[in-house]
């Protein structure tokens, strides 16, 4: 009985004690299967995206008249640029038509907002715009559903993605 109890707490602080050793004291289990939630959602987005998830930079932003969505990569990669504003040229065109099967499958859920925002399709403009390493997608309508939509839509992706917003 005192072996199995002994036998139990050190499974029980195997992770904790491996956290340690690998300078991660402050992972918890909690935090260790959101990481691995986070890690898989950006191996679903680099296949869904042909986007590296974690040299490029997200940022989701919300504006009075709808929002932004802007992608770049870190370094100059010409081929990471390319790919990255080919995504974006996509995404606009598929959000235009009301699809929003990208964001699903990334997420693995139908994503809060998109509901709306394909029923309004016709109330809402996607741009897509390069930038220097990447590109933007400028979301804009002047329709208050639509627009709260938008924002619920970027408010869920900066969360999820862990991104900013300037």
């Amino acid at each position: 009985m005192k072996t199995m109890l002994i036998a139990a707490l050190c499974l029980a602080a195997a992770p904790r004690l491996a956290a340690q050793q690998h300078g991660h004291a402050h992972m918890t289990p909690a935090s260790s299967d959101s990481d691995t939630a986070f890690a898989a959602m950006q191996a679903r987005g680099r296949s869904v995206m042909d986007v590296d998830q974690y040299t490029a930079r997200h940022v989701f932003e919300s504006l009075p008249d709808g929002g932004r969505i802007e992608l770049q990569e870190a370094a100059d990669d010409t081929a990471a640029v390319t790919r990255i504003r080919r995504h974006l040229e996509e995404i606009a065109k598929a959000f235009s038509r009301g699809d929003f099967t990208a964001p699903g499958l990334v997420h693995e859920q139908r994503v809060p907002g998109t509901g709306v925002m394909a029923a309004k399709r016709e109330a809402i403009s996607y741009r897509m715009a390069p930038l220097p390493r990447g590109g933007e997608v400028r979301i804009t309508s002047r329709d208050p559903d639509a627009i709260a939509a938008v924002h619920e839509f970027l408010a869920f992706q900066r969360r999820e993605h862990r991104a900013g917003q300037r």
